[in-house]
């Protein structure tokens, strides 16, 4: 009788075993070593597919709040969702028409980018859709290329062209998130941004008189148009105020009135009662004039109306590539600035937020959502869209709980496309030109506050750099003030750069602390014949190019502030001491400045110390030959110890 490898375990009877029946044995023998590599495979398997969820729910943040979603969340979005689609609706419209497109790419924007940030997006509260600043400048850019090529007021070639726009604004957002350049949120100066958004806003306003008084197709015969300045554009329309269209000129002024009180009112209003803050003044002024339009045929009377909206429903899947290869550069440049001035605002709003309800946010990932919407946009239609400080307000004091709340607002929207388009007809242009020209009022709210402040801490050179831009958006052209703004801007982050943090201690009285001489001028006195200098930042090849001149005029006058002409007010120093204890990194071209820098000294005579070198330096200082320049010995823990040094050398000779 033979036996299975379970009943012997001999190696002679397993042997035997396998021999006589081969296929048998493999049967018999898997179960014995199948469990072991099971098990193991399978934590394998386990641990991969932990941390695949969690890489997946960091990278698509739906995948984090979905699995606890409940009943009550839902409502408060939905309710929310409704409230800003009451808002974001003929906002949409409007925008649509100040970026040159038929108004329906607007509602195609929202829907679009509304979703897909709602899957990617880290924000709870934001709301994507077109923006007055950005829609401003899509305009501007069809508008000119439409000039170059005699096709202005073509709506099919502004679809592509800012279709093109808004795909190059998908791909630069998105490759600025792939590679981690969130802080570029940093980059552009306050002074030199509220300068510019405040200059747009009066630019948008000037163009909206023109639909307000309807003097657009006179000012074109005039020859007022794109490449004539806003200030241009403002003369023509006071000298020519008699040709205004009454009737249009009424339904404007009398829209932009009962917007405008409303809006006061419900500010007011609203610190009692906050709930009257979510009624939607804006569509009740569109339902409004839409319905009187159609009662006392202000389109018979001249008033230029919406009329039937071509393209209702889901937006088509289109390629945005004109015929014409001129328009890759240019849309390149406007969408350059747009995805810089469009990410600024929607971080803005994303920090606010997420402060204030205290959850994380990524700039890396919220660049990569805003630029997935805005790509994927592109390819239906839409124009480049992002958050709005306004409608986000909306939203979080809705109740939003969650970013369904955007889903919701864009499911909503899509089936206004559907069926809600007709209710448009009679709907007034000069209504939608008010309704831009309070939305850019709205970017002149925080200007007051930002000149105030600038005054009271004295900041004149803020001040200058905010009214050269102002003035040169408003006086030449948008194209001319974006420059400057972004130039400046750089220049800034270079200079600033460029100069390294340095700063001349002196001696506090009797002891052995040392402050800042310029933080502490009644107790730090500077120490006679030595300068205890202290570095304050890595020394990298882009701040060291100025370390020689600043040391120089340290030396002689022991303060930055004092002009260079002015005579030196320092007595010769013998001994020069580097606190680097803060100077966390240092590269090959600073070292090699610094070695420069201690030659230099050494001809003239001068000691050189230093102070707190951290052990990641050592070998560096002695393989560039600086150790041993300076003295092995010339190394301290502390200031006092290389004072000591110093004075003990003193008394020997």
């Amino acid at each position: 009788m033979s036996h299975s490898p379970r009943e012997s375990s001999t190696p002679t009877e397993f042997g035997s075993q396998y021999d006589t029946d081969e296929e048998e044995q493999l049967t018999e023998v898997t179960p014995l070593t199948a469990p072991v590599e099971s098990a193991s495979q399978t934590n394998n398997r386990h641990d991969s597919w932990m941390v695949f969820k969690t890489r997946l729910r960091y990278y698509v943040p739906v995948f984090s709040w979905l699995p606890t979603y409940s009943t009550q969340t839902f409502i408060e979005d939905f309710l929310a969702g409704l409230t800003v689609t009451a808002i974001l609706l003929p906002s949409a419209l409007s925008y649509s028409v100040l970026a040159k497109l038929p108004p329906v790419h607007g509602l195609y924007s929202v829907v679009v980018t509304g979703t897909i940030y709602s899957f990617l997006g880290t924000s709870k509260q934001l709301v994507i859709g077109p923006e007055a600043l950005v829609s401003m400048l899509i305009g501007t850019s069809v508008s000119q290329q439409q000039r170059y090529i005699d096709k202005e007021g073509d709506p099919e070639t502004a679809i592509l062209i800012a279709g093109l726009i808004t795909f190059f604004v998908g791909i630069l957002t998105f490759i600025l998130g792939i590679v981690r350049l969130g802080f570029l949120d940093s980059v552009l100066s306050r002074a030199l941004l509220r300068g510019f958004i405040s200059a747009v806003a009066i630019v948008i306003m000037i163009e909206q008189f023109l639909t307000m008084f309807k003097l657009s197709e006179s000012a074109t015969k005039d020859g007022i148009g794109h490449a004539s300045s806003s200030v241009e554009t403002f003369v023509y329309i006071i000298t020519h105020l008699d040709h205004a269209h009454v009737l249009t000129t009424i339904v404007s002024f009398s829209s932009l009135a009962f917007l405008l009180i409303t809006g006061f009112i419900k500010a007011r209003l609203s610190r009692r009662w906050p709930r009257l803050q979510f009624i939607p003044e804006i569509l009740i002024c569109v339902i409004i004039f839409t319905i009187l339009c159609d009662i006392f045929n202000w389109d018979e009377g001249g008033v230029d109306i919406l009329g039937s909206i071509k393209g209702g429903g889901f937006p088509s899947f289109q390629i945005p590539y004109p015929d014409n290869h001129y328009h890759l550069k240019d849309c390149f440049e406007a969408a350059a600035l747009i995805s810089v001035i469009g990410f600024v605002e929607s971080i803005v709003v994303t920090k606010t937020y997420a402060t204030k309800h205290n959850y994380a946010v990524s700039a890396n990932r919220e660049l990569v959502a805003l630029g997935t919407a805005n790509l994927v946009g592109s390819f239906f239609q839409c124009f480049a869209s992002y958050g709005g400080m306004a409608r986000s307000g909306i939203n979080d004091r809705a109740g939003a709980k969650t970013q369904l709340a955007g889903l919701i607002n864009a499911v909503l929207v899509l089936l206004c496309l559907f069926f809600l388009l007709k209710a448009f007809y009679y709907l007034p242009k000069p209504v939608l030109a008010a309704i831009v020209t309070v939305a850019a009022i709205s970017l002149l709210e925080e200007l007051p506050h930002d000149l105030y402040f600038m005054y009271k801490i004295k900041a004149w050179k803020d001040f200058a750099l905010l009214f050269l831009t102002f003035f040169s958006t408003i006086f030449i052209s948008i194209e001319y003030g974006t420059l400057i703004s972004v130039a400046l801007s750089l220049i800034l982050v270079v200079k600033h750069s460029t100069y390294p943090r340095i700063t001349l201690l002196g001696k506090i009285g009797n002891t052995n602390r040392f402050k800042p001489i310029k933080d502490f001028p009644d107790q730090a006195e500077h120490v006679e014949g030595v300068l205890v200098v202290r570095i304050s930042e890595p020394l990298y090849f882009a701040n060291t190019g100025q370390l020689k001149d600043r040391l120089r005029r340290l030396e002689e006058f022991g303060d930055m502030s004092v002009h260079p002409s002015e005579e030196a007010r320092m007595s010769p120093i013998e001994n020069v001491i580097f606190d680097i204890e803060t100077m966390e990194d240092i590269d090959a071209s600073a070292v090699q400045i610094l070695l420069e820098i201690i030659i230099a000294y050494h001809q003239r005579g001068v000691n050189v110390f230093f102070v707190k070198l951290r052990e990641n330096q050592k070998k560096l200082f002695i393989r560039a030959g600086i150790t041993e320049r300076v003295g092995i010995d010339h190394f301290f823990k502390r200031i006092p110890d290389a004072l000591e040094y110093i004075n003990r050398g003193l008394n020997i000779e």
